[in-house]
C-alpha cells in the first residue's frame, strides 16, 4: 500500500469539513475543553459572530459538534461541545496531515 507521502493525491482524502481553517480552529479549541461558550470561542478564533455561527452549524450538521443552549440568570448563553465523531475526525485529520509531511532528514 502506498504511503500518503508517496502519493500527493492523498491530500484529496482529507475531510474537507475539518480541513477548512475556521472549522479546524473551532474543533481544535473544543477538543481541549468539555464545553466552550460562544463568546469565548469567538474571541480565541477571531471569527465574527456570523462566521462562527455558520461554521458551527456546518460542524453540527456533520455530527462533529453539538450546541448547548442555557441561561446564566436571565441571559441566554450558547456553548458548544465536540462529539465523539468530531474527536475521531480531528484525530484522523491530524494523522493524515502528519503522514503527508516529509519525514525528518528527507527532503
Amino acid at each position: 500500500m502506498a504511503k500518503p507521502e508517496d502519493n500527493p493525491k492523498a491530500i484529496l482524502d482529507l475531510d474537507r469539513m475539518v480541513h477548512e481553517p475556521a472549522r479546524l480552529a473551532i474543533l481544535t479549541v473544543l477538543a481541549s475543553a468539555k464545553e466552550v461558550a460562544f463568546l469565548f470561542l469567538q474571541r480565541v478564533t477571531g471569527l465574527n459572530k456570523g462566521n462562527l455561527s455558520s461554521h458551527a452549524q456546518k460542524l453540527e450538521a456533520a455530527g462533529y459538534l453539538e450546541t448547548v443552549k442555557a441561561f446564566q440568570g436571565r441571559i441566554p448563553v450558547t456553548s458548544f461541545r465536540i462529539t465523539e465523531e468530531g474527536r475521531a475526525a480531528l484525530r484522523l485529520y491530524h494523522h493524515q496531515m502528519r503522514a503527508l509531511l516529509p519525514k525528518e532528514g528527507k527532503p
